[in-house]
This record gives C-alpha cells, sequence and structure tokens, in this order.
C-alpha cells in the first residue's frame, strides 16, 4: 500500500470537516449494508470464502465511503454558480489553464492541481505505448462490445442506484450515456490526448464532475439515497471495475499461466489503465502495478459486495440499455449495425460477466437466442481477423505507424459517430415527487 490504513480511515473522515455541506450528517464510521464478509450474502460467495488478505479487505471497506474530495466539493458549488457554469469554467481551465479563468474558484483550483499532480510512478513513454496498443482493440471491438460491458454495470443494485437516478431508465438518457462511456474511453487513445491540455485530460476531469454532481444530487436532493444501505454515492471502489475491468481479466489469465510479471506490452496497457484511473481520482492504492496485486484488489470488492438485483432499479436499468438506439441517425446502414451490434452485445456480456449462463441472464432481462449467437460468431469472426491484421502489422517497420495512423482515422469517427459528450447530471431527476416514499430495500 501506498498509505497505512488509519491515514486511509483518515481520509474518509475528513470529508466530513472538509465539506460539511454534503457530507455533514453522513457518519463515515457505520458500515453500509453494500459491504458484506458472509460469504452467503457476497455477489461472489466462492470469493469471499477464499482466503482473502484482511488488510486488502480494510482497505476496501474504508474506500467503500471515500467520494472524490476535490471533485466533490467543486461540485458542490451548484447552489451558488449552477452546473453550466461550473462546467464551462471546468473546460476552460482544462484546455487553457487556471489562470485563463476569471475569478476561479479555489475549489476548482485545487481540482486542477490534483489532475496535475504527476504521481511517483508514472511513465508517459509507458502510456502512450499503452494508447497505441489499445487502439487496436478500441477501433474494432469497441463499437460492438460497448453496450454488453455497459450493462454489466448493473448487476448489483448497490452500484447500480445512481445510474437509475441520473435518469437512466429511459432509453434515450441510456443511449446518451452509453455514448459518453465510449467517448471517454476512445477520447484517451487518441495521440496526445492524456498530456496536460490533451481531450482525454478534459474527458476524465468530466467525468469525475459528473460522478461528483451525482454525489451531490444523491445526497442532497434525492430522497431515495441512504448512506446506511449504499454507502456513499460511486464510491471510490465502485469506479475501479469500469477502469480496469480490461486489465483484471488479462491480469486473472496471466496468474493462471503461473507469471508474477507483466510483459513489455502488457506493462504498457496496464500503465496506460491506471494513469486513466489516476485522472479520474481514484486513489493509488487501488490501482496495483502486479497481476497478482490487480486480481487480489479486484477480488477483494467483489467478495465483500452484497448481493442484490432489484428489477426496479437493475431490471430497468438494462432494459432501458438494451432497447436504447445508438447510432446518430436511422440509414439503412446504421439500422443493420444496431441489429448486429445488440446481439454480440448480449453474448459478450453473456460469456464476459454471466459465465455463459443463460438462465441467469436471462432473470435479468437479457433474453438471447440463437440469432444473437449467430450475430456474435459473425462479428468475432470478423473482429478476430481485424485484430490479428493490426497486430501483425505492428511488428512491420513502416507498415506499423500506418495501420496505427489508420486507426486513429476510425477511432475520430467513432467519436463523431458518439456525439458530443455532456457529462453532466440533471438535477431534476433527483428531486423528490411530492410524498415520494424511500425506496424499499430488500
Amino acid at each position: 500500500m501506498n498509505t497505512t490504513l488509519d491515514q486511509v480511515l483518515a481520509k474518509v473522515a475528513s470529508q466530513k470537516t472538509a465539506l460539511p455541506a454534503l457530507y455533514g450528517d453522513v457518519d463515515f464510521d457505520i458500515t453500509p449494508e453494500r459491504f458484506t464478509t458472509d460469504p452467503r450474502q457476497s455477489v461472489a460467495p466462492r470469493l469471499a470464502r477464499a482466503k482473502l488478505d484482511p488488510d486488502k479487505i480494510a482497505l476496501i471497506k474504508a474506500y467503500t465511503m471515500l467520494g472524490d474530495v476535490v471533485a466533490d466539493a467543486y461540485a458542490a458549488l451548484m447552489p451558488r454558480h449552477g452546473f453550466r457554469p461550473l462546467v464551462e469554467m471546468l473546460t476552460k481551465a482544462c484546455d487553457e489553464g487556471i489562470a485563463a479563468v476569471p475569478d476561479a474558484p479555489p475549489e476548482l483550483a485545487a481540482f486542477i492541481a490534483d489532475m496535475e499532480r504527476i504521481p511517483d510512478w508514472l511513465d508517459m513513454d509507458l502510456v502512450r505505448e499503452g494508447q497505441r496498443l489499445d487502439r487496436n482493440a478500441a477501433a474494432n471491438l469497441g463499437p460492438f462490445a460497448i453496450r454488453g460491458a455497459f450493462i454489466a454495470t448493473f448487476m448489483n443494485k448497490y452500484a447500480a442506484l445512481p445510474m437509475a437516478l441520473t435518469g437512466t431508465l429511459s432509453n434515450d438518457t441510456a443511449a446518451r450515456r452509453v455514448n459518453e462511456t465510449a467517448t471517454f474511453f476512445t477520447a484517451t487513445l487518441l495521440p496526445g490526448s492524456l498530456e496536460r491540455h490533451g481531450a482525454g485530460f478534459r474527458a476524465a476531469a468530466m467525468v469525475r464532475l459528473m460522478h461528483s454532481m451525482v454525489r451531490f444530487n444523491a445526497l442532497k436532493r434525492s430522497n431515495r439515497w441512504d448512506v446506511g444501505v449504499y454507502g456513499i454515492p460511486i464510491p471510490q471502489v465502485d469506479q475501479m471495475p469500469a477502469g480496469l475491468i480490461p486489465i483484471f481479466l488479462m491480469s486473472y489469465k496471466i496468474v493462471g499461466e503461473g507469471r508474477k510479471v507483466f510483459t513489455a506490452d502488457e506493462r504498457a496497457r496496464v500503465e496506460l489503465a491506471r494513469y486513466r484511473c489516476f485522472l479520474l481520482g481514484l486513489p493509488e492504492d487501488l490501482l496495483a502495478d502486479t497481476p497478482q496485486g490487480v486480481v487480489d484488489t479486484m477480488n477483494a470488492r467483489s467478495a465483500t459486495l452484497r448481493a442484490g438485483f432489484d428489477d426496479a432499479t437493475c431490471g430497468e436499468l438494462v432494459r432501458a440499455t438494451l432497447n436504447a438506439y445508438l447510432l446518430p441517425d436511422e440509414r439503412p446502414e446504421n439500422r443493420l449495425f444496431d441489429q448486429v451490434e445488440r446481439g454480440f452485445s448480449k453474448v459478450f456480456f453473456l460469456r464476459n460477466f454471466m459465465n455463459g449462463d443463460v438462465a441467469a441472464a436471462k432473470r435479468m432481462g437479457v433474453e438471447i437466442g440463437p440469432r444473437d449467437f449467430m450475430m456474435f460468431g459473425l462479428v468475432a469472426t470478423l473482429v478476430t481477423g481485424q485484430l490479428t491484421a493490426y497486430r501483425l502489422a505492428r511488428r512491420v517497420p513502416g507498415l506499423s505507424d500506418l495501420a496505427d495512423a489508420r486507426l486513429v482515422g476510425r477511432l475520430k469517427r467513432q467519436l463523431k459517430r458518439y456525439g458530443h459528450a455532456e457529462f453532466t447530471s440533471d438535477a431534476e431527476k433527483y428531486r423528490p415527487a411530492t410524498g415520494a416514499k424511500p425506496a424499499a430495500v430488500a
């Protein structure tokens, strides 16, 4: 660990005094219902029964109650400034520097300074190489897999409720959230995007602000959020899977092979993922740099997350996302892509997040039929060929740069298709209806 557990607990507790307007009523000594050490209640009973590192478990428990200190402080200015001016000031600070923002709030200066901080472990050459390596999968596989990966975030009611509160239960909003997610990960792969004034750096800042807006609105403007049940909205441990799932799957395979270190290419991909997560505000304690470390941290999070699938939250999110039309228009080629992509995404979700259990997927609202398997097979064959071709081209001097330029061009076209990402959270979605009662907890 980079810090001691006592230091982590102190940081968690400091939220109460650092930001009393948001966290003053929160008891940071509680253990929220979502956290469990009972294997019978865990989303991953087998892991919960295993002998996991108690220090790692304690770390996960602590970070279940941690938001984002600097971004939360900035988001808490919404009642004074309004959310649109906050977005505009942050955009200008990212593009031109904090000095370019007239009368910049000190909270904005602290936010930008936190993102500008260079961690001791960072090797930007490795990050750039990781971007180059990941462009292949993002360009060829990403457009088909993003919906399936997004659905996987709705499998647990404790982690999914923030998305329900943002209005993602509607098809249109679900489409916007999927495209925003795709936009963020795609933007962070373009050359130079993670440099200080790059588009990926700015996108990370916008995502952090959006998450903090969700925390503010959930805690202050919603009657559905119960800290004793759910902990802090979008805690650091829930951001970890989205940023590290490809690295976790890779590390899991490596550990299974008996290896203890990453290859050069694997190390570059890990460095990219860790820096991207760092920009999103994740504590460095959660960003392991060895295969076993990555597996242990992710397993500790899964083992201690209480199982729970609420159809009114999880099921509706799944259905809204499956029904969302992600393309910008309904031209025949886009309609065809939509049908193929939907089928592939469902089977991708089944294979990567449900262990192939069709019945379990159906219980969650993902019904998979023969046509979906056929679409998956067709796309998998095509994508595998493309991935292999670009992988081979990367080894050929001269051809490598040409292939990479082609991938960059494809990613830029994908960004245009995803549309302009707002990365904002509408406070109106959180306002309780008159006489509304808190949601029941199973």
